[in-house]
């Protein structure tokens, strides 16, 4: 990665999608870089350490992450975050999209030059 100067921090959205599954006590999520050339900077700073710090609160058993390269995806298994289960849990919002949005919310940096592959503002 390139110095501070050289790069700005925006949130994980701007850079990327996401999509999201649950089954059991278990949460899927997908990051799918907008742009193969923001993939590789992607893969450097979403780490399976820096997506369980994100979800420190929801106390993850364990985060595997899981490299699509072909596709400009990873994918992330995150254990034991959604309160036993949508069967069990009491807290819906636990569940399903709102996980995704969590993550997607996470603060990445780009290098400037790839400033105008980023989506919004």
């Amino acid at each position: 990665m390139k110095n501070a100067a050289d790069t700005i921090e925006v949130p994980l959205y701007r850079a990327a999608h996401g999509r999201t599954g649950d089954k059991g006590d278990r949460s899927n999520i997908s990051v799918i870089a907008w742009h193969a050339q923001l993939y590789p900077m992607l893969v450097e700073q979403l780490t399976p350490e820096r997506v369980a710090a994100q979800f420190h609160h929801r106390s993850p058993s364990q985060v595997q992450r899981f490299l699509l390269p072909k596709l400009g995806a990873m994918n992330f298994v995150l254990d034991a975050v959604l309160d036993g289960g949508v069967n069990d849990a009491l807290n819906l919002d636990a569940h399903g999209k709102a996980l995704s949005f969590l993550l997607l919310d996470m603060p990445v940096r780009v290098p400037r030059e790839f400033e105008p592959l980023l989506a919004g503002p």
